[in-house]
Order: C-alpha cells, then sequence, then structure tokens
C-alpha cells in the first residue's frame, strides 16, 4: 500500500504544470532522451579535444626539442595535463550515464591538475624572462604560494569526500544480515529460526 501510495506520488510530481499546461510523460521521456544524447555528444568531444591536444602536443615537441629542450619538455608536459583533464572530463561523463550520479570527487582531481598547470606555466614563464625585475619576481611568489594552498585544500577535500559515508542505494529498502539464534522468522513469527523440535513435541515421560 506504501508503494503504491509513493508511485502516485511520484506519477502527480511528474505531471507538474508547466505554463498552466500539463507536461505529459511523452514530453519527459523525449527531454530525458534528448538530455542523454547531450551528454554523449559532449564526452565525445572531449575526447575528440583530447586527441587533437594530444597529436598537437607531441608535433611541437618534435619540432622544438633540439633548439629548445627544457621549454619544449614544459610545454609537452602543459598540454599532456590539458589532455588528462579533458579524459577526466570524459570519463565523468560515462559514469553520469552509467549511474545517473554526478559525484564530486572528478571535479575536485580537476581542479588540482589545473592548478598543477598553472604552476608549470608560471615557473617556465619566470625561467624564460631575461630581464626579470623584483616586482614580476613577488608577484610569481604569491600566484605560486596561491595555487599551493589551493592544491593542498584540494587534497584535504578528495580526503574528506572518500572518508564520507555512501548514501544507501535508493532501490535498497533494506539490508540483509544473518539470523541470530532464537529470532523469529519475518514470515511466521512464531517460529524461533532454529531447527529446535516444537514446544511439547517429542517429549516422553520417564518413570
Amino acid at each position: 500500500m506504501h508503494s503504491e501510495h509513493t508511485q502516485a506520488e511520484q506519477g502527480s510530481f511528474s505531471r507538474r504544470l508547466s505554463l498552466g499546461r500539463p507536461v505529459s510523460g511523452t514530453t519527459i521521456g523525449l527531454m530525458e532522451t534528448l538530455d542523454g544524447w547531450g551528454y554523449i555528444s559532449a564526452g565525445f568531444s572531449f575526447l575528440v579535444l583530447g586527441m587533437v591536444v594530444f597529436v598537437h602536443a607531441w608535433y611541437v615537441f618534435a619540432s622544438l626539442v633540439r633548439v629548445h629542450a627544457l621549454p619544449a619538455v614544459l610545454a609537452l608536459v602543459h598540454d599532456l595535463l590539458l589532455v588528462i583533464i579533458l579524459l577526466e572530463l570524459f570519463r565523468t561523463i560515462i559514469n553520469f550515464l552509467k549511474t545517473k550520479i554526478i559525484t564530486l570527487e572528478p571535479f575536485l582531481y580537476i581542479c588540482i591538475i589545473a592548478s598543477t598547470r598553472r604552476i608549470l606555466t608560471t615557473g617556465a614563464q619566470i625561467g624564460s624572462m631575461e630581464d626579470l625585475t623584483d616586482q614580476v619576481f613577488h608577484r610569481y611568489l604569491l600566484d605560486l604560494g596561491a595555487n599551493v594552498l589551493v592544491i593542498v585544500a584540494l587534497v584535504v577535500a578528495v580526503y574528506m569526500a572518500r572518508k564520507a559515508p555512501q548514501p544507501a542505494s535508493p532501490d535498497r529498502h533494506f539490508t540483509s544480515r544473518p539470523r541470530e539464534a532464537g529470532e523469529g522468522n519475518a514470515s511466521n513469527p512464531d517460529s524461533t529460526g532454529t531447527d529446535a523440535p516444537d514446544r511439547g513435541r517429542g517429549r516422553v515421560g520417564v518413570l
């Protein structure tokens, strides 16, 4: 009875009024289908962009490594971290299509990688500058310290997200556990849950 009442509430909730007109189930199904295809298109876009950045990064590295080895290596690492960010977004969309749940942890990883890219980029720019002033150097130190603090905060957030209790599955309303001795059966309250004989049966008086 409770499940039927819940289903009736969900059905009435799915047919809320939109601009004074009821939204049919067909329209909601069509919108959900388009939403899924939008996520699929965005996922393939992230994958294609990652492949393009990967090929371009190695092409630029092969062209500049003989002339400027250190800037070429730093540029390659910078671009490869961008590829990792795009692939992480692609993986997040795959997990969403599987579970219909968007988790926080992949975005924390993306922010950590983005801060690392920022540190490498500013370090490469400072290293390649010939006329480095004190003002630019102090600004670089402030930017470096801010990014390090952001990375530390994000690592702590990832640790807390992993330690947080996971929510129970919505379609599992109970948790099965082994039945202890003396515990009654749910279908037969009079039973004790063991194979012991009934009370009063099989008892023979001894003279």
